[in-house]
């Protein structure tokens, strides 16, 4: 399975974001996740699911305002499981631990762990390669201008490109100007790509246990 935690950057000199992301999260992706979000040591979150999609579209989020570093862990959690994630163990809540302990210190926020694996297979697909693919997304969108995210959060919410022409007043040309400054398409295409690695990376994470 796959565990995403999350950590609040500078959560003692910030408001506190940890509640309103747990239940933004449970809103929007509940039934795909295995148990309920839960908040961790004041100022921590996490999740347990199997889709990677849901886990590219959980660090796309929390990693938009850099108020947030966040581990991928992968491989097997001890079963049968409870009915709150805090209770929860296993390689896959390891690895996600040391995955966002090393995020900390990362640029961007962001890595990701395969747990209990220390000698993959030539061709395998490794927890290092998944992690440079998130790497690469999340270094463009943090390059993404104001005017980007706006013609990008009414793509991602089904506008079409005419539409958010005359929305923002501008010609369709410019629309797509922004899209291709901002990388948008680019990015579309790669998050399914991104999230069957995800899932590839656990199932064989798995299996190897």
């Amino acid at each position: 399975m796959i565990v995403v935690t999350a950590d609040q950057v500078a959560s003692r000199t910030r408001a506190d974001l940890a509640g309103t992301a747990r239940d933004r999260i449970q809103a929007a992706h509940g039934d795909v996740l295995v148990l309920p979000v839960a908040r961790n040591a004041g100022d921590e979150i996490q999740l347990l699911t199997r889709d990677g999609r849901t886990v590219v579209d959980v660090v796309f989020e929390l990693t938009r305002d850099g108020h947030w570093s966040v581990g991928i862990g992968c491989g097997p959690v001890r079963e049968p499981l409870p009915d709150d994630i805090r209770e929860a163990s296993g390689e896959a809540f390891f690895a996600a631990r040391d995955a966002v302990e090393r995020a900390k210190k990362s640029s961007p926020r962001l890595a990701v762990e395969a747990g209990g694996v220390t000698d993959p297979s030539p061709g395998d697909i490794t927890a290092a390669d998944v992690e440079a693919l998130f790497t690469l997304a999340l270094l463009l969108r943090e390059r993404r201008s104001t005017e980007g995210w706006e013609v990008y959060d009414r793509i991602v919410a089904g506008a079409r490109q005419t539409d958010i022409a005359g929305e923002l007043g501008v010609s369709a040309p410019a629309i797509s100007s922004r899209m291709k400054s901002a990388n948008i398409r680019a990015e579309l295409d790669a998050a399914p790509a991104l999230a069957r690695l995800l899932e590839h990376l656990d199932a064989s994470t798995e299996a190897r246990q």
